[in-house]
């Protein structure tokens, strides 16, 4: 856990960084370096960095944390000296000498900029301020008293209250802390080659760890004699350079993956389609017997636009011609079906939409289509099928898989799943839920829609309210969707008067 409170210190990439000021409100920090480099960078950069821990050094607030608060022994001989120099500066700012005591002034003090009968406590600080950025620029940095203003006038002089000398230091000069010194280059070597075992194994406790850590030591330094420290030290090295340790295994290995060779910046339509598949939460009855049962629904989804490409229902689970066939709809224009108005044409700007249906051989809905230059799928065995990789090289797509245990780098069509489902599947009868212990006393019995029916519902929500919608219509959008598809589809809808579906019936 990062402690970004003023004045703590963080290593990002190898650099030593402290806490200058924290902007809770907008989620940034302002950080310093040792050499005077300050950068603004975002929590979530820093949450999410690979190269981010915390520092070493001790903080301000450090006996807060545990650890001894800071004395002069903490600082070398030079860096005394310019915590003197400050103190003298902070000084003749609150009491106008430099030494303090008035009964003690140095030659020409008190200055009458600083002459405490004569001015305030605020208008010295202001020309101590002024003072300090006259002076050279390189001198000042040298001096340690560079960019100090009139906050930092009031900060060191409440840490000088609290610590006297120390607390005009920066924080950056204190020694630094001594860890362990019980963790031998050999017990560090024991610790990260049990991280590696236990990391592919079932979970264990770190009692556990510790047995497997003396057991390494005794193996492989059998000819040296290596003092493995106790159990508290190593729990709690394990705890600082590994975490608490409570997450599942599986998701800890999913962690330890290597990331990408950097990262897809997607700026046009078509240049990644994201495909996924689902079980469909609605029953549904077959064509045949008229028996309720579950369908699968492979999507396809443009990560630029957000668009629903292509859908399908397939009665069994999808297999590998299933989800060639949902590129082949990805590539071509969709065909108004008959009960589609005008409304559902596609504009197409700067192309009359006469050449494009003259083009397609049919009027087109309004739904994108284009050719994929890259696909992103899971590892499931059909998208790994050599059949439909073959297909995806003949199209010329690049094939870009997501990582195991990683629903971040697909996330726009596993969000997408969950959109239709609140939007469109919990308003139809045969609703299953999210999972058995959400469901309904009898589903089964509650579906109406046959396969083909709930295929040009879905067809017609996706070009008529999912393609083009705004969040804030999305109620008035539905209720008019559900009126018009009232008329259209075979079975009449009973409609509560605020929207809401209440059933089907032939």
């Amino acid at each position: 856990m990062l402690d970004l409170s003023p004045g703590s210190g963080l290593v990002l990439d190898g650099t030593e960084w402290t806490v200058e000021r924290r902007e809770p409100e907008i989620g940034r920090v302002q950080l310093v370096a040792v050499d005077g480099t300050r950068q603004r960078v975002s929590l979530r950069f820093l949450a999410n960095h690979p190269a981010c821990r915390p520092s070493s050094r001790t903080a301000s607030a450090g006996a807060d944390r545990g650890r001894q608060s800071k004395t002069l022994r903490d600082l070398n001989i030079g860096k005394r000296e310019l915590a003197a120099l400050r103190l003298a500066h902070l000084l003749e700012a609150a009491t106008g000498f430099r030494s303090g005591d008035s009964l003690r002034p140095g030659p020409g003090e008190p200055k009458p900029e600083y002459d405490p009968a004569t001015t305030t406590l605020t208008s010295r600080r202001l020309a101590k301020v002024a003072e300090l950025g006259a002076m050279d620029r390189r001198e000042a940095k040298l001096l340690g008293l560079d960019r100090v203003s009139y906050r930092t006038l009031i900060r060191w002089d409440q840490k000088r209250e609290e610590h006297g000398l120390v607390g005009c230091a920066d924080d950056r000069w204190l020694r630094e802390s001594g860890g362990h010194p019980s963790i031998t280059e050999e017990v560090r070597e024991a610790i990260f080659a049990v991280r590696q075992e236990t990391l592919h194994r079932s979970k264990v406790t770190m009692r556990t760890r510790e047995r497997m850590i003396h057991q390494y030591v005794r193996e492989t330094f059998r000819d040296r004699k290596v003092e493995v420290p106790c159990y508290n030290t190593l729990r709690t090295v394990w705890h600082e350079w590994f975490g608490p340790g409570g997450s599942r295994q599986r998701y800890v290995r999913s962690g330890e993956l290597p990331e990408k060779n950097g990262h897809v910046l997607v700026h046009r339509p078509g240049q990644v389609v994201a495909l996924d598949t689902t079980v469909l939460p609605v029953m549904v009855r077959e064509s045949v017997f008229g028996e309720p049962v579950k369908v699968h629904l492979p999507l396809a989804m443009d990560v630029h636009t957000h668009s629903l490409c292509a859908f399908r229902l397939t009665l069994v689970s999808d297999t590998s011609v299933d989800v060639a066939m949902l590129l082949r709809d990805v590539m071509l224009p969709l065909p108004m079906r008959d009960d589609w108005g005008e409304d559902l044409e596609w504009p197409y700007p700067g192309l009359p939409a006469a050449v494009v249906a003259e083009f397609a051989g049919h009027k087109v809905a309004g739904l994108p289509f284009f050719v994929p230059e890259t696909v992103t799928t899971d590892h499931g065995s059909v998208y790994r099928n050599h059949h439909l990789v073959e297909v995806e090289r003949v199209v010329g797509c690049n094939i870009l898989p997501a990582r195991v245990l990683r629903p971040t780098d697909k996330q726009t069509v596993e969000r997408a799943f969950g959109s239709i489902r609140s939007l469109l599947f919990e308003q139809l009868p045969g609703y299953t839920g999210i999972d058995a212990a959400d469901r309904g006393a009898d589903p089964e019995g509650d579906a109406v829609l046959t396969i083909d029916e709930m295929e040009h519902l879905i067809a017609t929500w996706i070009v008529r309210i999912f393609t083009d919608r705004r969040s804030s219509d999305t109620g008035s959008e539905l209720r008019r969707f559900i009126d018009y598809m009232s008329v259209t589809v075979p079975h009449a809808l009973l409609v509560s008067p605020d929207g809401m579906v209440l059933d089907f019936v032939g």
